[in-house]
């Protein structure tokens, strides 16, 4: 599930202020390279026992992500559903419960970064 009109698309930080903000948010940066980094938020459906991770996929639009001061840029907001043995699915119905917990933490880390 792709997440539109989020205000998060777009937006640039500094990596260091980036990671921390997303820390504060409750993501974690978990793949990256030198010119893109994905942050992930682990979401449990307490309903169904599934686990959802919110993803924010970034580019460096200056420098290399190994410097803190490497500019990225958020490209996309989205939300999968964990399969086994690892993997996230994007088509399944998410549940309500998941989509206001996904919604608190993009308007936290919108708040954190300032937009």
């Amino acid at each position: 599930m792709i997440f539109e009109n989020t205000g998060l698309v777009g937006l640039t930080s500094d990596l260091l202020y980036l990671d921390e903000s997303a820390a504060k948010a409750g993501f974690i940066r978990w793949q990256w390279e030198y010119y893109r980094a994905t942050y992930d938020c682990k979401i449990e459906d307490r309903q169904n026992g599934g686990e959802y991770f919110l993803r924010i996929n970034t580019r460096a639009v200056e420098g290399k992500l190994e410097k803190s001061d490497a500019v990225l840029a958020i490209e996309a907001v989205y939300l999968g559903k964990a399969t086994f043995p690892h993997g996230l699915e994007y088509e399944s119905p998410v549940p309500k419960p998941v989509l206001d917990d996904a919604a608190k933490h993009i308007l936290e880390l919108k708040a954190l970064l300032g937009a």
